[in-house]
């Protein structure tokens, strides 16, 4: 073992549950027909997802959030209630269960009460219920949910104290309850800006976590004292009011719960019986917190969480982009946390623990924050993955198998879409030669990865090159591929993975001295005026006015459609921070306008009302890019099999690039 991180690897106990070592997989939901089976327990594909985190190296692992009842709240197919059908539920989870054990980690299940406010509209159908009537619904405001009885309350209350129990005969290791986090619906009933009721669940401090607290006594008394019952909690809410979150370092008054609060909190739960508080920061209002994006800084809620952590007796996890190795065990070898908690590194690499433990940080595939794979899926109805790892939820079918025939393999294009086809044809066995015309690995992703806030992108792009180098792909950088070199290399297959060129507008004045490409603009190849109007409100456009603005540029972003940001896949936490970091930093945003014409020292665009003069020292153009597939359609007929791949095939993400690479070289 790597003495430098021997903290996250001594044994604690969460009650008599004893975890071999500080890491915990914290909860992600994995709601799909093809990984719950009918009965909510998780199906083949849906179990091996978590045992290859345990085989890993995880200590405790945390489900996904699984009902307690589908009275309230139309679950897609309401299958995902442990209490539905108990007896298949119990039977099919032996394989889970057993497998996780068979590398001696812990494993409980996540209860839920569900949504409350923050349900998605189209669950809100006939009965949308809270703590209190009239609260708006987070994601459409003109929705009003009706209060909870105290029948309904007490039946809840039941129907957890059965689903623990459920777990426990299922040999599951404890339940955390879910949650008096993030402004879900045990959430909303202890704030007191949600919850408005006058009887016993409401009012006080102690009325209001009432609910909660009772949850975690019905289960004692139904399995034992000694049946560990996490929770899960944010610290702090984050909230300026409904809909309105709080960036990192603005000064704001709580309109949910702070920090004072908080520490009367934890200690009421840890009094009323829970077992150990699994904590970050944040609710729907400000998504951000709880699922931190590329923008927020390194683990963003420790400072809150070891905070509490000196008002309680209970061990407390810290989550939040916590995936600093160093950063994780000086924070648990001080004291001033009791575990780690990861998510999404988790999914980026399962091995994250083990290879922590051999003091292999440089091969750990980093989480880039991006959320395309995993939050922004689940809320599109689709199965859980991750952008930068294809295999995440089907594992065995995903799985890469060494080739029966060794070939010689040539990757023509050095972005991440040609490193990850060299990366697994040679992971296959596969003899692999990859050339780039430029001197460096990386394609358009190096400009990409070049704010100062996309470190863990820099990251992908070393542990890229490192993993090629330990491969033995031979990389020949400044080398254009031409159809004769490609004849001369006798190659058994080809990708081309060539990418993309930059769109131009064809307007006036568009080739002038203060014009800058997006990626020029992220290389700082050319100097940027104080006065900056970036054309195009995508994802890039949005970052470059971004990173500009906090480095004290007054930056106007003109976009021709109807609002900013409007990129198929990109996650709502994302897009919802990046909004308010605009607004922050005073970005003006022009929607329905385009670019008529740019001189020396302004533009002029075209509005509903108009043309507009604007000032501009610098006009920087992200208007998007063009596949450059020309090599292709030369070689196409070569007489062995040529694939596209990447944006050379269709312009996409990071995500799209990684997985097409990945799934054709995973069958050459």
């Amino acid at each position: 073992m790597n003495t430098e991180f021997e903290s996250l690897f001594k044994p604690m106990k969460i009650g008599k549950m004893e975890v071999k070592n500080r890491i915990v997989m914290t909860a992600m939901g994995i709601h799909s027909h093809r990984l719950v089976n009918e009965d909510g327990s998780y199906s083949l594909d849906g179990a091996n997802y978590f045992i290859e985190r345990a085989k890993g190296g995880v200590g405790l692992i945390v489900t996904g959030a699984m009902q307690v009842q589908d009275w309230f709240e139309r679950v897609p197919g309401s299958a995902h209630n442990i209490n539905k059908v108990a007896d298949t539920y119990i039977k099919n989870s032996k394989y889970l269960v057993d497998n996780i054990h068979s590398y001696g980690t812990k494993i409980v299940v996540q209860l839920t009460a569900g949504s409350g406010r923050t349900a998605p509209q189209w669950l809100c159908e006939g009965d949308a219920i809270a703590p209190s009537d009239d609260l708006p619904n987070v994601w459409n405001p003109a929705i009003r949910h009706r209060a909870l009885t105290i029948p309904e309350i007490q039946h809840y209350i039941e129907c957890f104290a059965n689903g623990a129990a459920i777990a426990k005969e299922a040999g599951f290791d404890g339940v955390e309850i879910h949650a008096v986090h993030e402004g879900y619906l045990l959430d909303q009933f202890t704030m007191s800006c949600t919850n408005k009721r006058t009887d016993k669940y409401g009012g006080s401090l102690e009325n209001r976590l009432r609910f909660p607290c009772e949850i975690v006594q019905a289960i004692k008394a139904k399995c034992g004292n000694d049946f560990p019952v996490m929770v899960r909690y944010s610290v702090r809410s984050y909230m300026k009011g409904f809909n309105k979150g709080a960036l990192p370092g603005e000064e704001f008054e709580e309109f949910g719960r702070d920090l004072e609060e908080s520490t009367k909190v934890a200690k009421i739960l840890e009094e009323a019986g829970y077992d150990a508080l699994d904590a970050d920061n944040g609710t729907y209002d400000s998504w951000y917190w709880s699922h931190p994006p590329v923008y927020m800084p390194k683990a963003c809620n420790l400072k809150d969480v070891k905070y509490i952590k000196k008002f309680v007796n209970i061990p407390v996890i810290c989550a939040g982009r916590m995936d600093d190795p160093y950063t994780a065990a000086d924070a648990v070898a001080s004291g001033e946390i009791d575990a780690v908690g990861l998510a999404r590194p988790l999914l980026a690499d399962p091995e994250w623990p083990a290879k922590v433990q051999r003091g292999d940080i440089e091969d750990i595939r980093p989480c880039i924050a991006c959320h395309n794979g995993c939050l922004a899926r689940i809320f599109e109805g689709k199965d859980m993955c991750c952008a930068v790892n294809p295999a995440v939820c089907r594992e065995k079918a995903y799985e890469l198998k060494p080739t029966k025939e060794k070939k010689n393999v040539v990757v023509i294009g050095g972005g991440i879409g040609g490193m990850e086809a060299a990366r697994v044809s040679a992971l296959r066995g596969h003899n692999v030669s990859l050339y780039e015309k430029s001197e460096e690995l990386g394609g358009v992703f190096i400009a990409a990865a070049a704010p100062d806030f996309k470190e863990s992108d820099k990251e992908l792009i070393k542990w890229y090159k490192l993993q090629l180098n330990k491969l033995g792909v031979k990389i020949h950088l400044n080398t254009e591929v031409t159809p004769d070199l490609v004849t001369s290399l006798h190659p058994d297959e080809i990708f081309v993975a060539t990418g993309s060129k930059a769109k131009k507008l064809p307007v006036p004045g568009i080739d002038g001295k203060n014009v800058v490409t997006a990626i020029d603009a992220l290389l700082k190849k050319k100097p940027i005026g104080n006065k900056v109007v970036v054309v195009g409100g995508g994802l890039t456009g949005c970052e470059i006015a971004y990173d500009l603005a906090k480095d004290g540029k007054q930056v106007t972003i003109i976009e021709v459609l109807d609002d900013i940001l409007k990129v198929k896949g990109l996650c709502a936490a994302n897009a919802n921070m990046l909004r308010e970091l605009l607004a922050y930093y005073n970005v003006e945003v022009l929607v329905n306008t385009s670019l008529s014409a740019v001189t020396e020292g302004s533009v002029t665009v075209k509005t509903a009302d108009g043309l507009k003069n604007i000032e501009a020292d610098t006009v920087i153009t992200a208007v998007g890019y063009n596949s450059d597939n020309r090599l292709y359609e030369q070689i196409k007929d070569c007489g062995v099999p040529v694939h596209l791949i990447g944006d050379a095939k269709q312009v996409s993400n990071l995500m799209g690039a990684i997985w097409d690479a990945y799934e054709v070289a995973m069958t050459i």
